[in-house]
């Protein structure tokens, strides 16, 4: 029987807790300990999947919130899971400014832009952190499991992204567009989560065919560079 969604998500945030390395019984039995850093995005996407004992067991001795006051602990490595936002950007540059941690694995869960990249790189050679860096990956996660079947796109602070949003009289073609691109990196996570190519059906007209139409683009994208794609092993769903 095939894994659900909410297990497949679990099983991929449990390798970024080990260090983006598949998790092996001698792992499981002697953890490396480590501090989990995230943001609120990434709260919400854990705080359903994982308890505290999991975190625990996994090696995970503190969990604490980007954007708070932290201490130094640089005999430690940290694992970062945050939303590549030009603010938690400059925060993990701070963080290695003022040498935090030990080793940064920095994990983000959507895609950074480019130029985002260039700043944190830029960022690490003037601090001379660049060693500190072990690794920096796309998570692809930008979406909540609830069940195996069920999933949401919609975080705490996201009241924006909402059927009222997007049909209200006053609402902007800019705001709009905003909102879609947001729920089609949703779906995208997910399908590149579960390793799923959609069948896409919608109807014409409206605020859905606008996410069919640029979810469709971004798969077939993604599918042209078979060398890079993110769908090696997929299923069509």
């Amino acid at each position: 029987m095939s894994k659900g969604s909410r297990s497949k998500q679990i099983e991929c945030l449990k390798r970024m807790l080990n260090f983006n390395d598949p998790l092996r019984e001698s792992s499981l039995a002697q953890p490396t300990w480590k501090i989990l850093v995230y943001d609120r995005f990434g709260q919400d996407i854990i705080s359903p999947l994982l308890t505290v004992k999991e975190l625990r067991d996994l090696g995970v001795t503190l969990h604490l919130i980007l954007h708070s006051d932290r201490d130094s602990i640089p005999d430690v490595p940290a694992i970062y899971f945050v939303f590549p936002t030009e603010e938690n950007i400059g925060r993990i540059c701070q963080d290695m400014q003022n040498g935090l941690y030990e080793k940064y694995y920095l994990n983000f869960i959507s895609p950074i832009s480019r130029h985002r990249l260039e700043d944190l790189a830029t960022s690490a050679l003037q601090c001379g952190a660049v060693e500190q860096i072990a690794k920096v990956v796309d998570q692809y996660l930008n979406y909540i499991s609830l069940e195996d079947d069920f999933f949401t796109v919609k975080y705490h602070d996201r009241s924006s992204i909402s059927y009222y949003a997007m049909n209200k009289p006053d609402a902007k073609d800019t705001d709009i567009e905003q909102i879609c691109d947001t729920i089609v990196d949703s779906l995208f996570s997910f399908l590149v989560t579960t390793g799923t190519v959609p069948i896409i059906r919608c109807p014409r007209g409206n605020a859905a065919e606008m996410v069919a139409a640029s979810l469709d683009r971004k798969i077939r994208e993604n599918l042209r560079d078979s060398r890079n794609s993110l769908f090696t092993s997929y299923s069509v769903w």
